[in-house]
């Protein structure tokens, strides 16, 4: 209808009349000479056509009506038989035939025509294609006209014309040509046909294969077909057949056969099978039992024994059956499904496998068309499997094909008469893609029908739930199609596969086998499927190496067992690696598809893991592999082709891993476990090799992770377990894989959007139900916490791998999860503060400071963030790293953690507490629940106070490690701590943290300290010198024992006013004081001055005031006034609990009554101080007792700083317990003053201790035992009279120290030198210089005296003579004294002591409690004055005279003290004193004096003042006894008697020597006897007459003119002082009158 609407449009009829006028006038131009009448009619037709245009409306009518006048110009232009008058006449012919515009005369008159030119041989085409035009484009031409179209003869050039006028017949005469045809064919004559004698049976099966190609709707809709199709049609192809079937190549009919085998004829054997091809293609359905015949003869035509060309037909027909898979399908279940039926589709699948088999092998020698390709290897193929059809076959192969593409040139070569020759590969090329084409027809449409099955039963199932499964026999059919041909396939492809050198045909192949494959996994189909991915495994590997591993894989999966292979072997990738390539590629590239339908595809992975360790492909980030470097050695050869295509595997291995993301999770399971079991297998090859592991199975258990992270819990825990496992190998390579896959899906399981969010900031309810949301909330939260829980317990698990490089990896791991999910960590968080907390000292260096990294991270962010529940573990792990021993600075600033730590829980206290206790409340629940105590530590102190004490613990422990350095910062940050936030706790709690805490430390310092090794280290590591006051170990320990006693001293006295209230105060007392006094008796001089200190600090405490008062002591501590806010109110804060109240805590807490005194008094601190004053005893007595060994032993001696501490303390002790300080207590305090100042010091010490000898000065120790007894007396002075008896007490102690001036006293057996003569350089001890102590001792005592000489106890325990008999020890020295001062002192202080002590004396004369002192007080004066020691030669005269002027302050002492009170005086002392007196009266002198220091040395003024005292109270005083008297007299006798015989000699020598002079030592004698009797008779004048004796006067008269005798001597000396002796005489020139005075006379 469209074409006659064209052809009638007015556009067209004018074009065609244009067109007609101008073929017109051309046919007039070209016979305007030859044939004029040609010419004419032309001209005659122009103006015809022109005269129906203009009269008729409808031309082409018009045209039709008029068309045999029309056509005539044309047909006698066509009678010229000129070619182109001809050519041009058909031309026009068939134009207005296209236009219908012909009539059935016109088209008689044509046909006539073109018969006349067919039976002249001209313009057959032309002619032909006129027919064509004419039959096609209306029914003018019909029975007798028709039937004179027939073929000329059988070389015509155009067939196909031909047939379309057949066609054309056929569809006016269908029944009559079609019988027509099939006579004509088999050379009988036709029935409907009249005139056709003839008919080439090339032409007729041509015509034959038109007509049933073009009408298949005729012959299956009307019987009368069908039966000549069955009994016409399909006999003759059979009959035709008959010469391809007998006829056998290279067989020659032998004498004795019947008659010669027809040969095959080219021509009908190419058209018989075009024909059957059609028949099996459109009435199948109608022609089962002779389709059969058909394909079996098509099966026999591939045999090796048919002629190449017929072979080549063959399989192109195959070929063309192979695209029609509902076809192959037909012939399955016609043919293969049915019991006694010709297998026919497995038979054309194996035949075109034999068929490729055969094109291998090698032509024969002989035979002409052999070609020289080289032989290739041996190949043998073996199905794996015990199909029928399985066989092995060895071939001898040509080496390679390459495929060209497929042209169909056999079965389309019409035009051919002789079998053309074919090219090389071309049946290969058909055979292979007949091959593709059979595959991918099946696989389609399998595919298309399961899908179709699969929504048809989702739908089912959405409208019935239950319904039963419903059977489909579609389904069994497909499955009889695959096990069919599988086997031929696979024998086909995998042969191609191995030989193809071109890559287009290896894809194509490669496809094939994975499309089969996963037909066969989506059928259920195990062994076809298992075979075709070992054969494409197999072609992945070098030959080989493939034969070896899969069998091993085969062998061993039959067993069970697991297997372990070698990678050894490949001595080439491939003989073609481009192919092997791209077998590989392929492999990869569908195996998800693969995946999809099985279990454990243990070839697959196989082959893909060695292939990845053949290609040197090594894993990347997120386990993509990636190519790696060159592999070493020799064993592999990678070409250049294959290296550049190795990102593209890559590239494809991520893709096939990817896609595990749409696995249901049954395979995912299937996959992982596979991945898993390769990975074992690689492991167990790993093992005590140096190479390479292959780290495929791991890489992609990280990839496959990574992209199922949306059901992680599903695949979660076998894929971790394994890769935990994997992070334990032996080998660094493959562990370090492990802990890298491990590691990575953590974080992203971490870092992945789950539903519910792992972050609980994330999560958000809408719900206006309160009770909904609580519930909703609830199971968020456990999901949430389950889920963390699971992602991070792998990463807690690699704590337990000794590997270092593990262990790196996991803390990397924990440090990235801080820092990109560190808010949202929540229930984590103790999984990960244990993996950072679990270090050992076996590890380096850089693993501890990977975790410090993390652990500081988390101390300076992340505290707020996490549970509180989670703030015991951070203390836990900070501590950890303190005590860890690998880096130093890692442990000292762990510690500055712990501070920042304790800083938080200060800040944060309200928050923390109140988290806590929520917490607390759920546990004691869920432990009450299961009947059980609940396991917290330091349970049951509140939870916020645990936090603090485990804070207090954890430094504890760093307290004592072994490192010096740790111990000191650990120790100034634990004592800082509890100062600054000590008031939070409870104070219950106190207890714990003196008992548990405190103590707890001291006794383990004390412990370590006495065990400490003295050996010296040389160095501290490196090029660290030591100070020598820290080169051992017990120095260093010292140092900490220092620092943890000073702090818990301090802590005592900080906060005394709330440990004293807690029931066991006195015995944590006690212990301190032990912890004291052990450390100051420890022989480390630091130690022990260091434990004074804190005995001193803890002496400073005053007694707990009232509530009143307590804000002060709080402000004076430096407590925040938020803080005493609290502790004040009775709100929120912690008041500091009264007694009474804190008792009843105490009892609810500990179920004791402590020992509390009453509410409202106050405590006692009586207790507290006395045993402190018993502590010091001890310390005192111990370490001032002297040593007991021999010389050479080595002893111990205390530091004199040590001794001055010690004595420093008892001062403010003593406030402490001067009330209850007994006279015992005294006496103890004395021996260890004694003992204190007795100590020597170290000649290598003593010069910066002692002051040069010359110096007066006290040392600080005498300076502090001479402060203890000034306090002492001081207290005593203004105590009570019980008190004062202790004066005689402290006067012996002063004493004591007196007489270390002459006697210093005796450590032990200890040898000591002077500090002059000590070498500091050797080991020497030096006794101190006592004199200016003993000077200082001798001050106060004459102080003391002063004050208390009337004191009862003083003079009963005659305090007096003791002070006495001590002096007299200086005093009789005198010039021996180790210091001049030291008898001067003493003398001055007897003066002032017997001014003060004298009157007592006489006042107590009648007592005798001071009759013991007098005969002392004579000894003392006698040695002082007549010392025995004599003075230094170097003393200058004006010394000499000043130390007679103390003599005679002695002298005139006694004339005024004693002598005036003779009468209450024993008269011995007062003999003993008169003859002092006397014996001093008399001038002693020295030979070793000079002339001119004799006056001065003789003592001159010293014997005159006891000349007067001796003479004034001989005469003037009233003698009371006789015995005194007699004294008197006698002294005076002896005087003048030894002045008569001086004087005597004096004159006799002086006549004797002329005029030479006396020596000059008579004459000072003559002098000083003459200045005695001129004091004598001074004194006499002076004294009363009756007071002097007869006698006396007698021997005074007598030595007048002695002295007259000596006037005539010529020393002027002399005459002066004869002139002073001689004047007083005039006074007793006459004798005195005596006087009666009370009746005496």
């Amino acid at each position: 209808m469209s074409v006659k609407m064209s052809t009638s449009s007015p556009e067209a009829v004018k074009k065609l009349l244009e067109n007609m006028q101008a073929d017109l006038r051309s046919l007039s131009m070209e016979c305007k000479k030859k044939f004029p009448p040609v010419k004419e009619a032309a001209e005659s037709g122009i103006v015809k056509i022109k005269t129906i245009a203009a009269r008729n409306t409808d031309i082409l009518a018009a045209l039709k009506e008029n068309s045999s006048e029309v056509v005539q110009p044309f047909l006698m232009g066509c009678g010229t038989k000129e070619p182109k008058i001809t050519q041009l006449c058909l031309a026009a012919i068939q134009r207005l035939m296209s236009h219908e515009v012909v009539s059935e005369a016109a088209a008689g008159n044509i046909i006539n025509m073109l018969w006349q030119l067919m039976e002249n041989g001209l313009e057959e085409l032309k002619l032909l294609q006129t027919v064509l035009v004419l039959l096609t484009t209306n029914t003018i031409v019909h029975d007798e006209v028709l039937s004179k179209v027939r073929h000329a003869d059988g070389n015509q050039t155009e067939p196909s014309h031909t047939q379309r006028l057949v066609i054309k017949a056929f569809c006016t005469y269908k029944c009559a040509v079609l019988q027509d045809l099939c006579q004509l064919v088999n050379a009988d004559a036709p029935y409907w046909l009249v005139g056709m004698t003839e008919m080439t049976r090339t032409f007729g099966l041509e015509l034959l294969e038109s007509v049933l190609n073009d009408f298949p709707e005729v012959f299956l809709q009307h019987q009368e077909f069908s039966f000549l199709l069955k009994e016409r049609v399909c006999p003759l192809v059979i009959k035709l057949f008959s010469p391809n079937i007998k006829f056998r190549q290279g067989s020659s009919s032998s004498a004795s056969s019947p008659a010669p085998v027809e040969k095959p004829y080219f021509p009908i054997c190419m058209r018989l099978l075009r024909v059957v091809s059609v028949l099996i293609k459109h009435f199948y359905s109608l022609l089962v039992t002779e389709c059969e015949i058909f394909l079996s003869l098509l099966v026999k035509f591939l045999d090796g024994e048919k002629p190449q060309w017929l072979r080549a037909v063959a399989v192109e027909s195959v070929h063309r059956l192979c695209v029609q898979p509902h076809l192959l399908q037909s012939f399955c279940q016609s043919y293969d499904m049915k019991q006694h039926s010709t297998k026919v589709f497995r038979d054309i699948v194996n035949a075109l496998g034999s068929f490729i088999q055969s094109l291998f092998i090698l032509p024969s020698a002989g035979n002409a068309s052999s070609t020289s390709t080289p032989a290739g290897h041996t190949h043998t193929h073996t199905c794996a499997h015990t199909h029928t059809c399985a066989h092995t076959v060895c071939l001898t192969l040509v080496a390679r094909w390459s495929y060209r593409g497929v042209f169909l040139l056999s079965l389309e070569m019409l035009d051919k008469v002789e079998p053309p020759s074919i090219p090389e590969g071309y049946a290969m090329s058909v055979a292979f893609s007949a091959l593709l084409d059979l595959v991918r027809g099946i696989t389609s449409m399998i595919e298309r029908g399961l899908n179709k099955q699969e929504q048809e039963a989702a739908m089912r199932e959405e409208a019935e739930p239950v319904s039963p499964p419903q059977s489909d026999m579609a389904h069994e059919v497909w499955e009889e199609m695959v096990n069919a041909c599988w086997c031929g396939l696979l024998a086909a492809l995998s042969l191609l596969l191995d030989a193809s050198t071109d890559e287009t045909a290896t894809e194509s192949i490669l496809k094939a086998e994975l499309s089969v494959a996963s037909l066969c996994g989506r059928l259920s189909l195990v062994t076809p499927r298992d075979a075709f991915i070992t054969a494409i495994c197999k072609a992945s590997l070098p030959p080989h190496y493939a034969l070896t591993v899969l069998s091993n894989a085969a062998n061993l999966s039959n067993k069970g067992t697991r297997a372990v292979h070698s990678f050894e072997g490949p001595k080439s990738l491939s003989a073609s690696p481009k192919v092997q390539l791209l077998c590989w590629i392929n492999n990869i590239d569908c195996s998800f598809l693969i995946d999809l339908h099985f279990d454990e595809p243990r070839s697959f992975r196989l082959c893909i893991s060695h292939l990845v360790w053949i290609l040197g492909l090594k894993p990347a980030v997120g386990g993509v592999l990636k190519p790696g470097r060159a592999v070493e050695g020799p064993s592999t050869v990678l070409t250049t082709a294959v290296m550049t295509d190795l990102p593209v595997i890559s590239n494809i291995l991520s893709r096939l891993f990817e896609s595990s993301q749409y696995l249901d999770d049954v395979s995912l399971h299937h996959l992982i476990n596979a991945l898993c079991s390769l990975s074992m297998e690689a492991m167990e090859m790993a093992y005590g090799s140096n190479k390479e592991p292959s780290l495929f199975a791991v890489a992609k258990l990280l990839e496959t992770g990574l992209v199922n992270m949306d059901r992680i819990e599903i695949l979660w825990r076998p894929l971790t377990a394994h890769l935990l496992e994997v992070c334990q190998h032996p080998n660094a390579r493959m562990r370090e894989w492990g802990a890298e896959a491990i590691t990575s899906l953590i974080k992203a399981g971490l870092s992945f959007k789950h539903e519910p969010p792992l972050s609980q900031n994330q999560v958000e309810i809408q719900s206006d139900d309160l009770k909904s949301v609580l519930v909703q909330s609830l199971s968020l939260v456990i999901d949430w916490t389950r889920l963390q829980l699971l992602l991070l317990n792998p990463l807690k698990e690699l704590s337990n791998v000794l590997h270092t490089d593990i262990r790196q990896k996991q803390l990397e791991c924990v440090l990235q999860i801080l820092q990109n999910q560190g808010d949202s960590l929540g229930p984590g968080w103790p999984l990960v503060l244990g993996v950072i907390g679990a270090i050992r000292n076996d590890q380096g260096e850089s693993l501890i400071r990977t975790a410090f990294q993390c652990l500081q991270l988390v101390v300076t962010d992340f505290l707020p963030t996490m549970p509180c529940m989670c703030l015991q573990i951070v203390v836990d792990v900070a501590g950890s790293f303190g005590l860890q021993n690998q880096e130093l600075n890692i442990s000292l600033t762990s510690i500055g953690l712990l501070w920042n730590i304790s800083d938080y829980f200060f800040q944060r206290g309200e928050a923390i507490t109140e988290e806590l206790e929520r917490e607390e409340a759920v546990l004691l629940k869920q432990a009450q629940d299961k009947g059980e105590p609940l396991n917290r530590p330091f349970h049951p102190a509140p939870p916020f106070d645990c936090l603090w004490l485990c804070l207090y613990a954890k430094l504890g422990e760093l307290c004592v490690d072994p490192r010096p350095a740790v111990r000191k910062s650990a120790g100034q940050t634990m004592f800082s701590t509890i100062a600054a936030h000590g008031t939070l706790l409870q104070p219950p709690t106190w207890n714990i943290v003196v008992w548990k805490v405190l103590f707890h430390l001291l006794d383990c310092v004390r412990k370590s300290s006495t065990t400490a090794d003295k050996e010296k280290i040389e160095s501290g590591g490196g090029n660290i010198l030591i100070h020598h006051s820290r080169d051992t170990a017990e120095k260093q320990w010292a140092e900490t024992w220092v620092l943890t006693l000073a702090g818990v001293a301090r802590i005592f006295n900080t906060r005394r006013y709330l440990l004293q209230q807690l029931g066991d105060f006195f015995k944590a007392w006690e212990v301190l004081l032990d912890h004291i006094q052990s450390a100051a008796l420890s022989k480390n001089n630091e130690v022990s001055l260091a434990a004074l200190k804190s005995f001193q600090e803890i002496l400073q405490l005053v007694t707990p005031m009232k509530d009143t008062d307590k804000l002060d002591v709080l402000a004076a501590m430096d407590v925040p006034p938020v803080l005493m806010e609290s502790l004040q109110g009775s709100g929120p804060g912690r008041p500091l609990v009264r007694s009474d109240s804190l008792a009843e805590r105490l009892v609810q807490r500990y179920g004791a009554q402590p020992s509390l005194p009453p509410p409202g008094e106050e405590l006692d601190d009586s207790a507290l101080w006395w045993s402190a004053w018993n502590t010091w005893y001890r310390i005192g007595t111990e370490c001032t007792r002297p040593p007991s060994g021999g010389k050479d032993k080595l002893v111990f001696v205390p530091s004199q700083p040590f001794l001055t501490a010690l004595i420093q303390i008892f001062p403010a002790l003593y406030q402490h317990i001067a009330g209850g300080f007994s006279m015992e207590d005294l006496k103890k305090l004395g021996v260890i003053l004694h003992g204190a100042v007795s100590v020597p010091i170290s000649s290598d010490s003593s010069p910066f201790i002692l002051p040069s000898y010359t110096e007066a000065v006290l040392t600080s120790l005498q300076e502090a035992v001479l402060t203890a007894l000034d306090v002492l007396q001081k207290a005593i002075c203004v105590g009570s009279e019980n008190l004062q008896v202790m004066y005689p007490a402290i006067f012996e102690q002063l004493l004591l120290f007196v007489e270390f001036s002459c006697k210093p006293p005796q450590y032990g057996k200890m040898e000591t030198k002077l500090v002059a003569n000590a070498k500091y350089n050797q080991a020497e001890w030096v006794a101190l210089n006592y004199v200016p102590f003993a000077e200082r001792s001798l001050e106060v005592l004459v102080d003391l005296y002063h004050k208390t000489a009337g004191h009862k106890a003083v003079i009963n325990e005659k305090v007096l003579q003791n002070i006495i008999k001590t002096l007299k020890i200086p005093l009789g020295l005198k010039y021996a004294c180790p210091a001049e001062s030291t008898w001067k002192l003493a003398v001055s202080s007897l003066l002032k002591v017997l001014s003060i002590g004298l009157p007592v004396a006489r006042q107590q004369a009648s007592s005798g409690k001071f009759d013991t002192m007098w005969p002392e007080l004579a000894n003392a004066f006698e040695d002082f004055l007549f010392t025995k020691s004599t003075p230094p030669d170097n003393r200058s005269i004006q010394e000499f005279q000043r130390n007679e002027a103390i003599d005679v302050e002695v002298v005139q002492l006694i004339s005024t003290e004693i002598l005036p009170f003779a009468n209450f005086i024993p008269k011995e002392f007062v003999g003993r004193i008169m003859s002092m007196l006397n014996k001093g009266s008399i001038h002693s002198q020295s030979s070793s004096f000079t002339e001119a220091e004799m006056d001065i040395r003789m003592r001159e003024e010293f014997s005159k003042v006891c000349f007067e005292t001796l003479l004034q109270f001989s005469f003037s005083n009233k003698v009371s006894t006789p015995q005194e008297g007699y004294i008197s007299r006698m002294a005076l006798s002896v005087l003048l008697q030894r002045a008569q015989d001086v004087l005597r000699r004096y004159v006799n020598d002086e006549r004797l020597s002329g005029r030479c002079p006396l020596p000059r030592q008579q004459v000072t004698e003559i002098i000083f006897v003459l200045k005695a009797i001129s004091t004598l008779m001074d004194s006499l004048k002076k004294t009363q007459p009756e007071n002097v004796d007869g006698n006396v006067w007698a021997q005074v008269i007598a030595l007048y003119p002695t002295l007259v005798e000596c006037i005539t001597c010529s020393s002027p000396e002399v005459s002066s002082a004869l002139k002073d002796a001689l004047g007083p005489f005039k006074d007793f020139m006459q004798p005195p009158v005596s006087k009666v005075q009370n009746g005496e006379s």
